[in-house]
């Protein structure tokens, strides 16, 4: 029980790989926030946390929103005082050429991907103990991507600079710092991608993963046993990138 007594807070944990981070922490021990803006989501990862007798809570907040964030730290602080793992899954991805793509949805993308990142680490780390870490979700697109996700791509290259820059300002003997970056994962983000579905990007289903297995990784460079881990990507793909 890799987090038992740890509070454990996971954005995107309404669905998808967020989700099952949030099963996994849950099942080890785990005290899980997860934050997400669909509340039905939301209650359903409790329900299955809680169905398995873990602990877990929903708050619904909205990460494009920097106010609504800062609130709901300020909520979470005032009743477990500190976090002990960070997990930012929560992103969104559009599907544009850059020439036709509206700045206003890119500043939205990069609010939700990435400045969520940045502001969620500023508020949580004067709170978290020794022996806490941040996982930040990236993605295979950061090194090898495809027409009209530039926006996506560029949103989590920067996140993975940001990782590298964190680890740089932080005893990993405090608060450790990673990023995780999942290939071709089963959730509705991959297969809602234009790109698959107009066959632009190949996706072999016999080679796609599975959340829980991206969940596994992210446990791991949660828990202790990744004490000397700090700074890095871990790519989670099925061998991917090295097809590309």
């Amino acid at each position: 029980m890799r987090f038992t007594d740890k509070v454990c807070l996971v954005t995107g944990g309404t669905s998808g790989i967020g989700r099952a981070a949030c099963v996994r922490l849950g099942a080890e021990g785990g005290t899980v926030i997860a934050l997400g803006r669909s509340k039905p989501d939301g209650a359903e990862t409790v329900r299955i946390i809680k169905a398995a007798g873990g602990q877990a809570v929903f708050i619904s907040c909205d990460l494009s929103k920097p106010a609504n964030i800062a609130a709901t730290v300020k909520k979470i602080l005032a009743k477990y005082h500190r976090v002990d793992v960070l997990v930012c899954d929560a992103a969104m991805m559009t599907f544009e050429p850059l020439v036709d793509l509206p700045l206003a949805k890119w500043d939205l993308l990069m609010l939700v991907n990435l400045r969520s990142l940045a502001q969620l680490t500023q508020l949580c780390l004067p709170h978290m103990p020794k022996g806490s870490a941040i996982v930040a979700i990236s993605s295979v697109h950061a090194h090898q991507t495809t027409a009209s996700v530039v926006s996506y791509a560029t949103s989590k290259g920067g996140l993975e600079a940001f990782v590298r820059g964190m680890s740089c300002e932080l005893d990993y003997r405090q608060t450790r710092i990673n990023a995780v970056a999942p290939g071709a994962v089963d959730t509705p983000m991959l297969w809602d991608n234009p790109n698959v579905k107009n066959g632009i990007e190949k996706i072999d289903r016999a080679t796609v993963g599975q959340p829980e297995e991206l969940a596994a990784a992210i446990a791991f460079m949660a828990s202790s046993e990744a004490s000397f881990v700090h700074g890095t990507t871990l790519v989670v793909d099925g061998g991917r990138l090295a097809q590309l």
